[in-house]
């Protein structure tokens, strides 16, 4: 006689393993139906679609953050740092992995009309003694480090290592929306040999799975954008979730296959190399091969390297397709441009960042709005779905 060994949850939360005899005419199911377990088994049965993904969204164990849309340029949320909490908009940046905020020690324009930690305000605050200085593809700062209780949506991680900024030189960071940056890349690129939150999160077990996803609207100043840590919000994306292994783990880069417009390769001939930053506005690669696809779209030149489009085209204009580990991610002519105060601007822009294999494509907000955008650390790939 065979067996099938069925799991099913015990009332202590413990697994308990239940033989169920396989006799010749008569299925799994109806034997299970007979001995009353069949209700029991599928709703525990690890490929029941709910129990597969309900640990990712018990949300009554998942820390939701809610992020604010500028203008579809920068999203941020609010953090809390000391005892008692001082508060602090920052950007959740998949492209860095420090975190820092302006300090009461900074006195740039850019620090002016920003919230300022005070360390003398925090019992918990212990210094470093070390400098810290991060340069940004636009910006930079330098500052101080310390140590003390960071609070993201109510995960309370003791001892983090933070960058108070003394100086944060031009204008980069003078919008008064956010006082600082979150990093959530890997800790290889952390400046001063920094441990960034969520890998704290991770070792300290405060998370319910090692990833986090972004869910971005795409409409200037809409709310529900929001970043999920420790799981995945499945009321924010349909279909399929397609996985794509991480070819490096230093920023969450990828393989992109090709890039083609109405089934013509006009950029990433023979793959490329492409980063998914959240703290990046825009879809940026190669001088070369964006003006390709800034023609093939019907885009403009302006002024400072943007490119214009018209408004009223934009419904006639065909799709941009990214490739990647064989999906097709098609980005819509509503997708890419940003529309802003009756102007219409490309979401495409030319920008050489230097790897071994070439210039790097940053996937920014225009990808990562479209499509779901899962973060997994656990298993060092990136999860795609597109977002509703």
């Amino acid at each position: 006689m065979k067996w099938l060994l069925i799991t099913l949850a015990c009332l202590q939360l413990s697994e308990c393993l239940i033989r169920v005899p396989l006799r010749k005419g008569k299925s799994t199911r109806q034997y299970l139906k007979e001995q009353g377990l069949l209700e029991e088994y599928l709703r525990t049965h690890p490929y029941n679609p709910y129990t597969k993904y309900s640990g990712h969204f018990n949300h009554q164990s998942l820390a939701t953050e809610s992020l604010s849309n500028f203008l579809d340029m920068s999203y941020f949320g609010d953090i809390s740092i000391g005892t008692p909490p001082q508060k602090f908009s920052v950007i959740f940046d998949t492209g860095s992995a420090n975190l820092w905020v302006a300090s009461v020690y900074c006195y740039s324009p850019s620090c002016q009309n920003h919230n300022k930690f005070s360390p003398s305000r925090s019992s918990t605050y212990q210094p470093a003694d070390q400098p810290l200085s991060i340069q940004y593809g636009s910006g930079s700062m330098t500052g101080t480090l310390g140590y003390d209780t960071v609070t993201v949506s109510g995960i309370a991680v003791t001892n983090q290592e933070f960058g108070l900024s003394e100086t944060e030189p031009g204008n980069s960071f003078s919008n008064p929306e956010f006082d600082g940056i979150l990093g959530l890349a890997f800790p290889s690129i952390a400046s001063s040999g920094v441990t960034p939150v969520f890998d704290n999160m991770m070792t300290e077990g405060l998370v319910q799975q090692d990833l986090f996803a972004f869910y971005l609207t795409r409409e200037a100043d809409a709310s529900g954008s929001e970043v999920v840590f420790g799981g995945i919000d499945p009321s924010r994306y349909t279909g399929e979730i397609n996985w794509v292994p991480l070819s490096q783990e230093t920023y969450w880069q990828i393989s992109v296959d090709r890039i083609t417009i109405n089934g013509q390769v006009v950029a990433c001939d023979g793959g490329c190399q492409a980063i998914v930053d959240t703290g990046t506005s825009l879809l940026t690669g190669p001088s070369g091969e964006i003006s390709s696809i800034q023609q093939g779209i019907g885009a403009t030149e302006g002024y400072y390297g943007t490119y214009s489009v018209n408004c009223n085209a934009i419904s006639s204009m065909p799709n941009v397709v990214f490739t990647i580990n064989g999906i097709d991610y098609p980005l819509t002519p509503s997708e890419y441009v940003l529309q802003l105060e009756g102007s219409c601007m490309s979401g495409f822009s030319g920008m050489y960042l230097p790897s071994s294999s070439g210039g790097l494509w940053i996937l920014g907000d225009v990808f990562i709005g479209p499509y779901y955008s899962i973060f997994d650390r656990g298993n060092n790939r990136m999860g795609f779905a597109k977002s509703v």
